[in-house]
């Protein structure tokens, strides 16, 4: 099978081409996945862009109070309401990975709420995705469920901040008509 270009709508810069910096952050992911995510690819379009996405996603992956499933799961079902072909795809994979089940992420994709999730994972799901499709009827009484569900304050806000980064992450994978590698369809299967 061929590989898919990273994304149709914009340029792909050779990897050769880009800053120093770039190319040794794709050499690295490269590196540790056995093949380059085409998200890094088509960030390089905007060098500048690309430091500051990958740096704030690091932050939220790094320093979050959040364990990796429920990071991962979060963007899947924000990814499902948004319709984002390559994060449902890549992040899928990692849901299958992190979550150690084959089966969760095809579930949180199609229906969250009948996915195999404990009532923490699915209270988190649930607000991230009125986040996504309703921001402004969040309030008070949606933290406090989650703080019922054990949830700290910082791991709200963390809920929250990987819940609107990934809204930017699909509105830019749209926008750029981003695909997903070959590889993120098998992983963890």
């Amino acid at each position: 099978m061929d590989e898919p270009e990273p994304m149709t709508r914009f340029p792909v810069p050779d990897a050769e081409e880009l800053p120093a910096d770039l190319r040794e952050r794709i050499e690295a992911e490269t590196e540790r996945a056995g093949f380059t995510p085409n998200v890094f690819l088509a960030y390089g379009y905007v060098p500048e862009q690309f430091r500051a996405f990958f740096a704030y996603y690091d932050a939220l992956i790094q320093g979050s109070s959040l364990s990796r499933r429920e990071i991962e799961a979060i963007i899947v079902v924000v990814s499902a309401a948004n319709d984002c072909y390559y994060c449902n795809v890549a992040h899928g994979a990692l849901v299958r990975l992190y979550g150690e089940d084959p089966l969760l992420a095809d579930q949180l994709i199609s229906n969250y709420r009948i996915a195999d999730v404990s009532d923490r994972e699915l209270a988190i799901l649930e607000f991230a995705v009125t986040l996504t499709d309703s921001p402004e009827c969040i309030g008070e009484a949606d933290l406090e469920r989650l703080e019922d569900h054990g949830l700290s304050r910082r791991e709200i806000w963390d809920v929250g901040a990987v819940a609107a980064f990934f809204n930017l992450s699909n509105r830019m994978a749209h926008l750029a008509d981003m695909r997903p590698n070959p590889e993120f369809h098998t992983l963890g299967r």
